[in-house]
């Protein structure tokens, strides 16, 4: 079976598992592989649900991000590469697809 059907199984049971308990809100595949990729290479430091704190302090919890950065502004800084001036912060840049899938998860969040 290739992985990507595999994959593509995978997501569809998260989507309509969370779609049963929250049957409002319905979980986009965007968003899934926006949380996807905020859980593998964001979570160490970052906050990526509603409630937790942040692992790393000075790491802003993502779900107040919006707050703080136009999300526009930052699916920006994601392409052009995000370089906080921090040495903790490891620099990132996207491609086009992972900006929207994770701005699809972090608008989510708001």
């Amino acid at each position: 079976m290739p992985v990507s059907l595999i994959l593509g199984f995978a997501l569809f049971t998260l989507a309509m598992a969370s779609s049963a308990v929250n049957p409002a809100k319905a979980i986009s595949a965007a968003e899934l592989r926006g949380r996807t990729y905020a859980q593998t290479n964001c979570a160490r430091c970052h906050s990526i649900d509603r409630h937790s704190p942040s692992p790393l302090a000075i790491a802003p919890p993502f779900r107040t991000l919006h707050t703080k950065y136009p999300l526009d502004t930052l699916a920006e800084a994601l392409a052009e590469g995000i370089d906080t001036g921090h040495p903790t912060m490891p620099m990132f840049t996207l491609e086009p697809d992972q900006i929207n899938d994770l701005m699809s998860f972090l608008k989510s969040l708001e």
